[in-house]
């Protein structure tokens, strides 16, 4: 069984107004340090492939596909041996 750790993030040039409402809360709060802040999606996906390429390889299909809007998004990964 394999864990993979899936970051997806807007890519710098797209607008993000989540960042920027919690940067304003966090400003709000008195973390009057805080330059910026980007939001992004973390997800866990566990996989019965039996080979570590072929899970990366179905991670990078379901990122590109589903998880991830190639269009405004970058996405990166992780696939590493899962605890039972």
């Amino acid at each position: 069984m394999w864990l993979a750790r899936v970051y997806v993030t807007l890519k710098p040039t797209v607008n993000d107004p989540q960042g920027l409402a919690i940067r304003g809360g966090l400003l709000h709060l008195g973390f009057d340090t805080l330059e910026s802040v980007r939001a992004g999606k973390y997800l866990e996906l566990r996989m019965t492939d039996g080979a570590r390429e072929a899970a990366e390889a179905k991670v990078d299909a379901m990122c590109r596909q589903l998880l991830a809007n190639p269009v405004i998004e970058e996405y990166r990964f992780e696939v590493e041996k899962a605890e039972v």
